[in-house]
């Protein structure tokens, strides 16, 4: 923390109100047990990229072709992170100008479809993302959307349906990836599904995205036309996104990017997302990877052996949904008493949920952060039995302060480190 005071010195020194606020976020991020599924820690070299001076620098355009001046250095550091990005998913182009995954979803469609074309995603409720097709989301209003689901049985994707879906409707985009899914993705069979009908394949494997690179989740690029994955989340980068596709399929992506939907790009972020993409080569993010599954699926044990039911029995990647209906806590309770333990949630609908998104029936669980920090199986089981006592005493204060204090004692005792590889 002193180290950190010491960082934000300038800040303080101009305004002491936003600098007092970072210390204390700061000091929240490393004293609680952070199981958000779409958040992590960046290295020091991840973080000071992004603070860069680069800030300042203005680059509408693509290497070598831009409209303002003053870019030999800018260019060079967003050709490095395209080549990166090329190395490191095996893919033929890529565009790392996206400011995050909607709009990289939205320039993917953009490129690929005209509004009011017919695109199949998967169900929001059933642990789709926003943009595949909700009918709230810029996807649903631009296109006529077409949502598949999951089969009531087991809570897996039903890829006879969705192949039947896609006979009836005729998409012009079949979308597949999740944000609440804890299974692997059969991307194959969605490409087989595509071509049968004629449509593009677009990947959506932002929450995925660094399990795929450790290799412990199979890839969609070598069968996908359109691949998009925000950069942070299991990738452990900055907050941006990229997409990668066919060469065939270059100069339409770059164009949707730039200029239908962006202006310059964010340099400071592409040079954070050029060191993400070298740490994420090395065989130590290989391990982590590995890591990660391990401790999901400990996790996920754990918690059944507590009575805890998980959609789907379990997990695959670095995720898992707790269905708390027969527990005496919904969702919304459970994630604010958790919050009070110092772990840290999101409440989240489960698959044929019976109560409203905003006061849902569970949890979403996510590993990528503690796993960052050095936690394994041993810390697992014990986030479960803090989790576990946090739902038979939730409405007792004392308690919840007592596993504070506990939760405080292990963070201090895996302190975040500032370099992986």
């Amino acid at each position: 923390m002193r180290d950190f005071a010491e960082r934000v010195q300038f800040i303080q020194r101009q305004d002491p109100e936003v600098a007092d606020l970072l210390i204390r976020e700061q000091e929240r991020q490393e004293l609680v047990i952070r199981l958000i599924a779409s958040e992590n820690y960046v290295s020091r070299a991840v973080m000071e990229a992004t603070g860069s001076c680069l800030t300042n620098k203005y680059s509408e355009g693509y290497p070598g072709k831009r409209y303002y001046q003053g870019q030999e250095f800018v260019d060079k550091i967003e050709l490095l992170a395209i080549e990166r990005a090329k190395a490191l998913f095996g893919a033929e182009h890529v565009n790392v100008q996206p400011y995050s995954g909607s709009p990289a979803n939205l320039a993917a469609y953009y490129a690929l479809a005209e509004p009011g074309d017919t695109i199949l995603g998967m169900s929001l409720p059933h642990g789709g993302h926003l943009t595949h097709g909700w009918k709230v989301n810029f996807s649903a209003r631009f296109y006529h959307a077409v949502q598949y689901p999951i089969r009531p049985d087991t809570c897996l994707i039903d890829y006879d349906e969705v192949a039947r879906l896609a006979r009836e409707h005729k998409p012009k985009i079949i979308v597949c990836g999740a944000s609440a899914y804890p299974r692997i993705i059969d991307f194959t069979r969605f490409a087989e599904i595509a071509h049968e009908v004629g449509a593009s394949l677009v990947a959506d494997i932002a929450h995925i995205a660094g399990l795929v690179v450790a290799g412990v989740h199979p890839s969609p690029v070598p069968v996908a036309d359109v691949v998009t994955t925000t950069t942070h989340k299991s990738l452990r980068g900055p907050r941006g996104a990229i997409i990668l596709c066919r060469a065939q399929y270059a100069k339409s992506i770059d164009t949707a990017v730039f200029p239908a939907l962006q202006g310059g790009p964010h340099n400071h972020t592409t040079a954070a997302m050029a060191v993400a993409f070298r740490e994420a080569s090395t065989p130590a993010f290989k391990a982590y990877g590995r890591a990660i599954i391990e401790n999901a699926r400990t996790l996920a044990a754990e918690l059944m052996s507590y009575g805890f039911t998980l959609v789907t029995g379990g997990t695959d990647n670095h995720l898992m949904l707790v269905d708390l209906s027969n527990k005496r806590i919904p969702g919304k309770p459970m994630a604010r008493a958790l919050e009070q333990a110092g772990i840290i949630c999101n409440c989240n609908s489960v698959p044929f949920d019976t109560r409203p998104p905003f006061d849902p029936s569970g949890i979403r669980l996510g590993v990528c952060a503690v796993t960052t920090r050095g936690f394994g199986p041993d810390e697992m089981r014990l986030i479960a039995r803090w989790i576990h006592e946090v739902a038979e005493h939730h409405d007792d204060p004392a308690r919840l302060a007592s596993i504070r204090a506990a939760v405080r004692e292990l963070c201090l005792a895996k302190p975040v480190p500032d370099v992986f590889v």
